[in-house]
C-alpha cells in the first residue's frame, strides 16, 4: 500500500498547484494588493484551471487594448476582495461588458455573453479598480 501512495502523492501535489489562487492571496511582492489575475488556459476540471500565461492587473489599470499575447485568449479570472474587474469583448472598450467581483472564475465558458456566446477567449479590454 505504501508504494501506491508514494506514486500518487506527487500527482495530488501537482494538482493542488493548478488550482486558482484564493482572491485574498493576490498580492505583489511588496505586499500591496493585486486587483486581478487573468489566465490563458482552463480545463474541464476545476482543480486544473487558472493555468497558462498570467496577466497581473493592478488597481486602477485601464487597458482599452489588451496586450496581443492575451487578446481573446483569457479563460480564467481571479478578482481580489473589494475589487471589480470590468471586461469588454471588443477593443477600445466597446461591445458587450461584464463585471467580475471578489472571487475565482475558473471557467469563463460558464458565463454567458449574449444569447449564443460566452466569455471564454473573448476579453479584448479591461479596467480594474479596488476600494
Amino acid at each position: 500500500m505504501k508504494a501506491s501512495w508514494s506514486l500518487l502523492f506527487p500527482l495530488l501535489f501537482a494538482l493542488a498547484w493548478a488550482q486558482c489562487p484564493t482572491p485574498a492571496d493576490l498580492k505583489n511582492p511588496d505586499g500591496t494588493k493585486i486587483c486581478a489575475q487573468l489566465y490563458t488556459d482552463d480545463s474541464p476540471y476545476y482543480d486544473q484551471c487558472c493555468v497558462g500565461s498570467v496577466l497581473i492587473v493592478q488597481s486602477g489599470e485601464d487597458q482599452p487594448y489588451i496586450p496581443k499575447a492575451f487578446n481573446n485568449k483569457i479563460s480564467s479570472v481571479v478578482a481580489a476582495p473589494r475589487c471589480e474587474l470590468t471586461v469588454w469583448d471588443t477593443k477600445g472598450k466597446s461591445g458587450k461588458t461584464r463585471k467580475f467581483k471578489n472571487g475565482a472564475f475558473p471557467r469563463l465558458s460558464e458565463y454567458r455573453r449574449g444569447i449564443f456566446g460566452d466569455w471564454d477567449n473573448a476579453i479584448s479590454a479591461y479596467y480594474c479598480i479596488c476600494s
